[in-house]
């Protein structure tokens, strides 16, 4: 299993997305400006800043070269993890649906919050065994544009066809993000947007390795199809 981690001027968690992928397999970084994506098996846009978050946060990386292999790689199958800015990136490549938009404190945000599993059944997050009603994972967010939106129609239709994977437990909205929607994929459930950091809780010391779940899953997808 082999993960790739763009890195744009500006990125600030690619390391730590980097290091937390190696817990479960290997890892590479991709610059934003390659046109290559080394043969991976998946694909992680990661949180920061990228761009220095100009125009609109991920408005800018969107065009990136790089982003057109994401692209293609995404249209093939592929599996696409974006993590907050890389959220930001993903919906503006319209990879995913929705936008997201600035905190309803506007105010950065930094806390650890509990998220309930809306789905277990995906490749993001399969590897954790439901063993309650809502099954919780706790990561910690920190970002000041974080508010998830569509239309109301619009979210109708992402929970009817089962894109919304997470949701912030009662009480841990920390953004306002509508219907407590914390990470949503696209339609054919191979691309992935959440606003929590889960590769900054996939170490005891850290307080949770909840996080792992996301990347572990994703070994686990790539793992069963490569035998397939």
């Amino acid at each position: 299993m082999k993960f790739g981690i763009v890195r744009f001027p500006g990125s600030c968690d690619d390391i730590d997305a980097l290091q937390a992928a190696t817990r479960v397999g290997e890892a590479v970084l991709l610059w934003h400006a390659d046109h290559d994506l080394q043969g991976v098996d998946a694909v992680i846009v990661p949180g920061g800043f990228s761009y220095g978050d100009y125009l609109r946060a991920g408005a800018i990386a969107r065009f990136a070269p790089v982003m057109a292999q994401v692209e293609e790689f995404a249209r093939e199958g592929g599996l696409v993890l974006g993590i907050c800015n890389g959220f930001q990136v993903l919906c503006e490549a319209h990879l995913l649906p929705g936008a997201l938009l600035p905190n309803v404190s506007l105010k950065f945000v930094f806390r650890q919050v509990e998220l309930e599993i809306v789905r277990a059944d995906t490749p993001f997050t399969r590897a954790r065994i439901p063993g309650a009603p809502t099954p919780r994972l706790s990561i910690p967010v920190k970002h000041t544009t974080g508010r998830f939106y569509a239309p109301e129609d619009e979210l109708d239709r992402l929970e009817a066809a089962g894109q919304v994977l997470l949701r912030y437990a009662p009480g841990h909205n920390p953004n306002g993000s509508l219907r407590d929607i914390a990470g949503v994929c696209n339609e054919l459930g191979n691309v992935f947007g959440l606003m929590p950091h889960p590769e900054h809780a996939v170490d005891p010391l850290s307080g949770s390795t909840d996080g792992l779940t996301i990347f572990d899953s994703m070994r686990a997808h790539v793992e069963q199809h490569v035998l397939a």
